[in-house]
């Protein structure tokens, strides 16, 4: 299966000014990605017109609805001149981050210079122009600046002790928007985003373990799983963060002193549980490969999410066992789009393979899966 079938490389019907930027656009930094595609759509359809900033144009389709909304801008964060960008924008998303954490660990001073280094540069031009009150929303990992957590579930309070370098530039990155938003008052607002998941995240990467799983499961290709799968994560599916990052965006200026939030669902799930629900719903045994485990994965991760409801009224709507069936639903169909944004169909109720009860699927990873030591 690939996963571009059914997608035609239609950037070139979008609109694009390489020269300015309509007045009342929503700029979206990595617009083109998995979070931001979604967010694209959402806005669009809320009246705004949306400004897709990224070096690679989108190679899927956008609803029908929402194309003369959105448009594509080559920008490469290197070398952009922000001051030309910022004309006409009402606010700036930023979901671009040019690093795993894979390789964020094998070059971590090039992973500074990618990611954090343009984020100063914008904050300087946003702090030098007309534009110091437009809400910046910022797209951190919930699931490694805090490290390990000293208390389950994490709010936004425990202290920032990540142990991977992608942990560390995500945190630079926070700590450079405190500072420009206590120093000069800029309006920057933080998303500690959990585990996210769903249709049009890439599986080629490995950085969405349950996209990736799901992806590999349809495949029949095996699934590798670092260490005894007992690691904790907390999934949210992409709508749920859709709606948060909206809800965050929206919010009246100085609603909180941080304006940091978690995003999650404040549930926790393992490795295995993610295993099993994928295996209940596709209805037949996965190739699953234990690796040793890696030291800078955390054992624990699941977002205290209070702040968000209390605050913003948001709240994540999507259960763990309908995201994942959906996403495999989403998945076998092709879409780079959750079902719902795009406007296409509900996918089919997936079956969840009554064969495969828990203990079954238990018994099966003991006794029928590899182990490497290398």
């Amino acid at each position: 299966m690939d996963i571009n079938d059914g997608f035609c490389y239609c950037w070139a019907n979008m609109k694009r000014d390489q020269s300015k930027i309509n007045s009342g656009s929503h700029l979206i930094l990595g617009g083109t990605g998995f979070i931001g595609r979604h967010v694209a759509v959402a806005l669009a359809r809320s009246g705004g017109q949306v400004v897709l900033a990224s070096r690679n144009p989108p190679s899927y389709s956008f609803p029908h609805d929402v194309m003369d909304a959105i448009s594509w801008l080559y920008v490469d964060m290197g070398t952009v001149d922000w001051l030309t960008l910022l004309p006409g924008v009402t606010s700036i998303h930023h979901y671009a981050w040019n690093s795993l954490p894979a390789s964020a660990q094998l070059d971590p001073a090039h992973d500074l210079i990618e990611n954090v280094v343009p984020i100063i540069k914008l904050l300087e031009a946003l702090r030098y122009s007309d534009a110091q009150n437009i809400p910046l929303i910022f797209a951190s990992s919930g699931g490694t600046v805090y490290g390990k957590l000293k208390q389950t579930p994490v709010d936004e309070s425990h202290s920032l002790m990540p142990i991977t370098a992608y942990g560390v530039g995500k945190v630079s990155a926070e700590r450079y928007l405190a500072l420009y938003r206590h120093l000069y008052n800029l309006d920057c607002r933080i998303a500690r985003i959990a585990n996210p998941y769903g249709a049009g995240q890439s599986p080629i990467s490995g950085q969405g373990v349950a996209t990736t799983f799901i992806f590999r499961a349809l495949s029949g290709k095996d699934i590798t799983v670092w260490g005894d799968g007992s690691i904790v994560r907390d999934f949210i599916h992409i709508s749920d963060i859709v709606s948060g990052l909206l809800a965050i965006s929206e919010a009246p200026r100085n609603l909180t002193e941080t304006a940091i939030f978690n995003l999650g669902t404040g549930l926790g799930q393992s490795i295995l549980s993610l295993l099993r629900e994928i295996q209940l719903n596709v209805g037949y045994e996965l190739k699953v490969r234990f690796e040793l485990g890696r030291e800078y994965d955390v054992p624990i991760s699941v977002l205290n999410c209070s702040h968000a409801e209390s605050d913003l009224g948001w709240h994540p709507r999507k259960s763990f066992a309908d995201g994942i069936s959906q996403t495999i639903g989403d998945l076998r169909r092709g879409d780079q789009l959750d079902h719902l944004l795009s406007g296409s169909a509900a996918p089919p109720p997936q079956s969840r393979g009554e064969a495969y009860d828990s203990k079954q699927f238990d018994d099966q990873l003991v006794v029928g899966t590899k182990w490497s030591t290398h």
